[in-house]
């Protein structure tokens, strides 16, 4: 009796011990990058992503609790917490209170980190980044220049031969000025591009807004920059809602195509109707 207790026991103790490894396999390394974004040399933002290597392939995940850091990782240099959403990315905005160790250097480092989940291990993400800034300018025969600088030893000094994005900024996604789709800068850090979108249409009063931007750049993240010009064609929106067009809401199609429509359907039950009549008429020659 006692020798099966002890063999019951220890077959528990095997189970649990098992369990706990097949659990421990089951986890899931977690990987987590962060990108910085500077727009109009005002706003600066993080955001981290977090993604995991599921099934043979990389899978954004979601609800992952990201903390994140300026410069060396401790608690007083925690500037804020974040939840990864459904893209797996968690978003937060440079707060004022991380000013004094932003002002210390030219070059920032960033760190996230999350804790270790039921189905993911800890993990870690770091970045570091140089200050810099983009401005936009206008010049004469619709010119515009773009000048890239960086901070170095509290002065900005330009950056040459590096791609800078020059477009019109637009509500689906930013259009080129021509037909280049980047412009390199020169020895001055400035990039220059022809506007050679006439006829655009604008505001109310024809303004276009015009941005220039870097992007996934190693050493100065997002950088972006806009202006607005009147170069665009003036557009005042008439609202449609009220009057019978192709796209209407219900009620308000054209009358050509409700005619179309409903004469279809009259033409199909009509036929239909025909039918029936005639096949009530054969079954009654039949039973005659």
């Amino acid at each position: 009796m006692k020798k099966t207790s002890l063999q019951l026991i220890a077959f528990i103790l095997l189970l649990h011990l098992g369990g706990t490894a097949f659990s421990q396999t089951e986890k899931n390394s977690l990987s987590l990058s962060i990108n910085y974004y500077n727009n109009n040399n005002q706003t600066q933002y993080l955001v981290a992503t977090a993604k995991s290597k599921i099934d043979g392939r990389f899978q954004m995940i979601a609800g992952i609790p990201i903390n994140f850091y300026i410069g060396i990782k401790s608690p007083e240099n925690l500037i804020g917490k974040g939840v990864t959403n459904n893209n797996g990315e968690a978003m937060l905005f440079i707060p004022a209170k991380a000013k004094d160790e932003w002002n210390k250097t030219s070059k920032i480092n960033f760190t996230i980190e999350s804790k270790k989940l039921k189905t993911f291990d800890e993990a870690e993400g770091t970045l570091e980044i140089t200050k810099a800034k983009i401005q936009i300018d206008t010049l004469a025969d619709r010119t515009i220049s773009a000048t890239l600088l960086e901070l170095k030893d509290s002065v900005w000094i330009p950056v040459n031969a590096t791609d800078v994005r020059i477009a019109i900024k637009r509500l689906g996604a930013d259009l080129n000025v021509s037909e280049a789709p980047a412009y390199a800068t020169d020895s001055l850090g400035v990039a220059t591009a022809e506007f050679k979108q006439d006829s655009l249409p604008g505001d109310s009063k024809g303004n276009l807004v015009l941005i220039a931007h870097v992007d996934n750049h190693d050493i100065y993240g997002n950088l972006s920059s806009e202006k607005m010009v009147p170069w665009g064609k003036s557009f005042t929106y008439v609202s449609e809602f009220d009057k019978r067009t192709l796209f209407a809401r219900w009620g308000k199609s054209p009358l050509w195509l409700e005619l179309m429509a409903y004469s279809i359907v009259v033409a199909v039950w009509s036929i239909l109707i025909y039918l029936f009549i005639q096949i009530k008429k054969l079954k009654k020659l039949g039973t005659a």
